[in-house]
């Protein structure tokens, strides 16, 4: 082989190379196009689930003296998006009902599953730490969902909790007159 023959096998060899250092720039650039698009389509969904949380809140919240009412719990006032933070810990509550004798927290989802009664009921055994002005009352906790998911609400009730999920045009507690609330 020449030293020519040599030459334009190295040039064909490094243009190689900065063709594929080319295409390699324009992948890395495509996905952080990418990325980005990924990022504005995570926020959007995050801004229409809570929008559409803020909904579903809506629905529950008009109805939610008179449900109690017909399960004993005289609620007088009504809390919505109700946000504590203590030493660096926080926690939001969705609906707060109060009464002389009772603290009727509520979380509200859209799709409820069985995942979210769990971290629910965490949630619950530390409500009095956070609301010690409430400490004096019984703690009994609710669930409401448009769309139950995986038995999430045989699940809540089996675990003491009230389940309010949409019955025709209205919301209403599904729990049979036999249900006993936990009290936590």
């Amino acid at each position: 082989m020449d030293t020519q023959t040599i030459e334009k096998g190295f040039e064909r060899v490094w243009k190689m190379f900065q063709e594929t250092d080319r295409k390699f720039q324009e992948t890395d650039r495509k996905f952080q196009e990418t990325d980005r698009k990924f990022q504005e389509t995570d926020k959007r969904i995050g801004e229409i689930t809570g929008k559409w949380g803020r909904f579903v809140e809506g629905m529950v919240v008009p109805g939610m003296i008179a449900m109690f009412e017909k399960r004993g719990i005289l609620i007088e006032r009504l809390f919505q998006r109700v946000k504590v933070r203590k030493a660096a810990r926080g926690t939001e509550i969705d609906i707060l009902g109060i009464s002389g004798e009772y603290a009727v927290p509520v979380e509200v989802k859209s799709t409820l599953g069985p995942d979210d009664v769990k971290e629910y009921i965490e949630k619950l055994k530390e409500f009095r730490s956070f609301f010690p002005e409430y400490a004096d009352r019984k703690v009994v906790g609710a669930v409401a969902g448009i769309v139950m998911e995986s038995g999430a609400d045989r699940f809540a009730y089996r675990q003491g909790l009230f389940v309010i999920a949409q019955k025709g045009e209205n919301v209403t507690i599904l729990n049979d007159s036999r249900f006993i609330p936990k009290e936590f």
